[in-house]
């Protein structure tokens, strides 16, 4: 089955307001960048994403947030967007922090259909109110549950028109895992080629996960923070 489509803008037909949107990466690498652009583009708003982080300001996932967007963020670190910070010191943005293992774990259980696990880290901490606790073998733990979404933004290396995927080092963050997490799958990647053409024994995401793929067009892949040594 031919999956790819022309465009970002015509792979995100039937997205709404309101829905529940992962999108993958970490910091500014492995972002569905020709995807977010357009989300934003397409005016979609009152979003609730699920995501690492929530890119910088003015990019990635930044440009939804500036754009007042978002509604929702659930996600582990966020300290280098100051809208981000802005908007929920003032109460207009809903924060739900996750430390990074458990956010990946609780979305791989979401695509594998697991209904909960159980982890030690964050008991004893806020991240633990108003959760089930049980000890095992004499250690406590917190009981967590799955993440699912709506829709889940993927960006890969390269992927073929079956959507068969394959990530590039640690571009591949969180991709992996939500590609698996949600009720539709768009991926974009930077290479598109026939079906054949990949080596099996090399993909990542299989297919059968995958609804949608594109191209993209172009990638800026920024970087947050350029440090070089004095000469």
């Amino acid at each position: 089955m031919d999956k790819t489509y022309p465009s970002a803008s015509a792979a995100i037909e039937g997205m709404r307001d309101g829905i529940t949107l992962m999108s993958g990466g970490f910091g500014l690498c492995g972002n569905p960048e020709n995807l977010i652009k357009a989300v934003h583009e397409a005016g979609h708003a009152d979003l609730d994403i699920i995501s690492n982080n929530c890119g910088i300001d003015g990019v990635g996932l930044g440009i939804l947030l500036d754009a007042g967007r978002v509604r929702s963020m659930t996600g582990s670190y966020v300290g280098e967007n100051k809208t981000f910070e802005q908007l929920f010191l003032s109460g207009e943005l809903k924060v739900t922090l996750v430390p990074q293992g458990t956010l990946a774990e609780r979305i791989r259980a979401g695509g594998a259909g697991i209904g909960g696990f159980y982890t030690p880290t964050g008991y004893g901490t806020p991240i633990a109110e108003g959760k089930e606790v049980r000890e095992i073998d004499g250690r406590w733990y917190v009981l967590e549950m799955p993440l699912r979404a709506d829709f889940a933004l993927v960006k890969a290396w390269k992927g073929d028109r079956h959507g068969n995927l394959i990530y590039r080092y640690t571009a591949n963050n969180f991709n992996q895992a939500m590609a698996t997490a949600a009720t539709i799958t768009i991926a974009e990647v930077e290479e598109l080629v026939e079906p054949g053409e990949l080596d099996p024994n090399f993909v990542h995401t299989p297919g059968i996960y995958v609804d949608r793929i594109i191209e993209g067009p172009s990638y800026e892949k920024p970087i947050e923070f350029r440090t070089t040594r004095e000469a």
